[in-house]
């Protein structure tokens, strides 16, 4: 099971009303995966007594081209009023300005509150290196803020971008990192399979060149783990320099379990760690708040197989389990994670990414069989 906490501050308990899901396919392959997690949440056993009703919802740089907006206030009022929680498929973003345009994910993430981005990264018993590990990456802050100016300086273009880093928002992300540490060994101690013997949480920054601000988020979370010992004694709690943190990721990723990091590292460290198993096609995420979460595959919109219908839904099944944890089903969730691994095990039924030749749609049909 991917890591997520059980604990009341981040869990949602429902009763037997249907849950009522988001669905935002966004841009490119975006809408060919985002009904994979619908067909799989739909398939799920009776006996685990889940229903669900699913309302689709506009986004992305298309939708921006068509109407001048990215991220219509309707899609946010539906989100925050009558959803349980929501899936996220892809955005297209451009790499030049485009005057008017920002991400709608970004912006999704500011407005709901969703301060953390989990992202599992994590191999098949038997396939590849053995990687176990979860990034938590702050969602908020950072340099995604976009505060960014251009100017002329002695005849030259200069371009400043902020970076921000806050002791609020590196609380609450080192806060729901120290969580995640200790579920995780809870889970093993419950008899999950493991590479870790004990809980880990590296702080990734690069506190020697940028003192002030990467030093406040190394600094706040020290001081948060510090603040109870009572509680996160038990684990062991580590510091690594992004450079070091990328090379030793790919040299040793089985010595890393909870990774927590500002919102730049975090966005690079866990692109970089899905080639540790195989494919950005496989690697799930969720952004989480206190009160809701939305599930998200790691991977862009591609356009480059846009429509060729061989887009790898592995990511969004995940993430769509990744949600449901969140939401506090984690039983539902496990079974969506087994029957993942069991295509995965079984090495046949793949998209061209991981070497095979099936479909999307194969690979669906062939995980909700294994459910």
């Amino acid at each position: 099971m991917a890591s997520r906490t059980l604990s009341k501050q981040f869990a949602r308990t429902y009763a037997t009303k249907a849950l009522k899901i988001g669905l935002i396919p966004g841009d490119g392959i975006g809408r060919e995966v985002i009904p994979a997690g619908k067909q799989v949440l739909e398939a799920l056993p009776s006996d685990l007594g889940l229903k669900f009703e699913f309302t689709e919802l506009k986004a992305g740089f298309e939708l921006f081209k068509q109407t001048g907006t990215a991220l219509p206030d309707e899609t946010v009022e539906v989100l925050q009023k009558s959803c349980d929680g929501a899936l996220f498929g892809a955005v297209s973003s451009p790499t030049t300005k485009v005057e008017g345009y920002s991400s709608p994910i970004v912006a999704l993430r500011k407005k709901l509150g969703l301060y953390a981005n989990v992202r599992p990264v994590k191999s098949v018993e038997g396939i590849g290196r053995p990687v176990d590990m979860v990034i938590v990456r702050e969602n908020t802050e950072d340099l995604y803020i976009k505060e960014e100016k251009l100017y002329e300086k002695d005849g030259q273009k200069v371009a400043e971008a902020i970076k921000r880093i806050t002791e609020r928002a590196t609380t609450k992300i080192g806060a729901i990192a120290l969580e995640i540490a200790l579920q995780r060994q809870a889970i093993r101690e419950l008899g999950g399979a493991s590479l870790h013997s004990q809980p880990t949480l590296t702080v990734t920054h690069k506190s020697n060149v940028l003192s002030v601000s990467d030093g406040l988020f190394r600094e706040t979370v020290r001081k948060l783990y510090d603040s109870n010992p009572a509680k996160y004694s038990g684990v062991q709690y580590k510091e690594q320099i992004v450079d070091s943190m990328v090379y030793r990721m790919f040299r040793e990723p089985e010595i890393f379990d909870v990774v927590v990091a500002p919102n730049l590292y975090g966005d690079i460290l866990s692109d970089g760690a899905a080639a540790l198993v195989g494919s950005l096609g496989v690697v799930p995420s969720a952004n989480v708040g206190d009160n809701f979460a939305i599930g998200e595959p790691c991977h862009g919109s591609a356009p480059d197989i846009e429509g060729k219908g061989i887009a790898n839904p592995i990511a969004t099944i995940r993430s769509t389990a990744l949600m449901l944890e969140f939401m506090g089903h984690p039983e539902a969730a496990s079974k969506i994670y087994a029957a993942v691994d069991a295509n995965l095990k079984e090495d046949v039924i793949k998209t061209p990414d991981l070497g095979g030749k099936s479909s999307t749609q194969e690979v669906v049909a062939d995980v909700i069989r294994r459910l």
